[in-house]
């Protein structure tokens, strides 16, 4: 009566394979129940036994059972599903770029994924996708600093060579001051971050007044030697190398990374450098603070301490920071330096050669 059904016979590594896909943890649960059902089969069920044993329809069991018979182990995958035929040609998607690289909107500076839709007749969503596929971002812009400095090239070598290969019997230091740090409050209480609403303050504020920080990073351990001070002059600065000197070990040599200000070369300082010659100078190059990695840490102060404090003081900000930095020499992290001097001047030369009239 009906229709007969198929007989299903399966060879030893079929039967192993339908079984390792059955109980395997990580198979999608549509194919391992089409693997019992082959299983089921090949030992003389019906669609109807199979259907009531595995708690699916008979109409089910049929399928796969006549689906494997005709294309074994391939026929129990999904096969392939079309979906919505392709609107946009890579001729479209050329247009797109080309405009978006090469040309510019009448009324603006660059594009927007709605002007640009505009332009091409495409929709906005399209020209959205076409933009994340590539990698474009019209609305951004970096920017960058060339160094004028004529011994550029032998500062860069310099420096970079203290922080790939540091000299024996000798500390490096990279130093610099955070000068004029604002003691401020938000003219209202900041609102409190809440589920699905960010904190709020003010864009107004109060200043307090002001305080510079001088503070020389270790490159080897990355713990902080700092001072505060009301006032940014030499004798500042004098008295800030005084404090290193006390904190370095007598027996080591003392190598400073610092940049070009003017109070790191006058002639009380270069005296003092005289008095005191296991004191090595290392210049930056004009403009390439980049190289001195205590701006780095001077980064992570800001972003992390001072961006979204609030202090009513001088006195209070300077202790605020003093807790930062014994917080920070609680658990130091040295910053590592990677690339080479000869990887830094190919990057900067790529940049020269795509510059007309830089005169580099």
């Amino acid at each position: 009566m009906g229709r007969p059904t198929v007989r299903i016979e399966l060879s030893e590594p079929e039967r192993e394979t339908l079984e390792r896909w059955a109980r395997r943890p990580k198979s999608a649960q549509a194919l391992a129940l089409r693997c019992r059902i082959v299983l089921a089969a090949s030992e003389g069920l019906t669609n109807g036994e199979i259907a009531a044993a595995l708690s699916c329809h008979r109409a089910t069991a049929g399928k796969w059972r006549a689906r494997f018979a005709q294309l074994r182990l391939d026929g129990l995958q999904d096969e392939p599903r079309p979906g919505a035929p392709r609107s946009i040609t890579d001729a479209d998607v050329e247009r797109v770029l080309v405009k978006t690289l090469e040309e510019q909107p009448r009324d603006a500076t660059h594009w927007s994924t709605r002007s640009l839709a505009a332009a091409t007749g495409m929709s906005q969503t399209a020209v959205s996708r076409i933009w994340r596929a590539f990698g474009l971002k019209p609305q951004l812009t970096e920017s960058f600093k060339l160094s004028p400095d004529p011994r550029f090239i032998d500062k860069v070598r310099d420096i970079v060579g203290l922080y790939l290969n540091p000299p024996d019997a000798a500390v490096v230091l990279c130093m610099d001051e955070k000068s004029q740090i604002q003691a401020l409050d938000r003219t209202a209480p900041i609102l409190p971050l809440l589920p699905g609403v960010p904190a709020r303050q003010t864009h107004d504020y109060r200043r307090f007044g002001t305080t510079n920080l001088y503070a020389a990073l270790n490159l080897a351990s990355g713990q902080v030697i700092a001072d505060l001070t009301p006032r940014h002059r030499a004798a500042e600065f004098i008295k800030f190398l005084r404090t290193i000197d006390r904190e370095v070990p007598s027996d080591l040599a003392v190598h400073v990374v610092v940049d070009n200000s003017s109070t790191h070369k006058t002639p009380a300082v270069k005296n003092w450098l005289l008095a005191h010659p296991r004191f090595v100078f290392h210049f930056t190059p004009t403009y390439s603070s980049w190289l001195n990695l205590v701006e780095r840490w001077f980064g992570e102060l800001t972003t992390k301490w001072l961006t979204r404090g609030t202090h009513r003081s001088v006195k209070e900000l300077v202790a605020s920071i003093r807790t930062w930095i014994a917080t920070w020499n609680e658990d130091p992290r040295p910053y590592v330096w990677h690339k080479s001097a000869d990887q830094i001047l190919e990057t900067l030369a790529s940049y020269c050669q795509r510059i007309n009239g830089s005169r580099h």
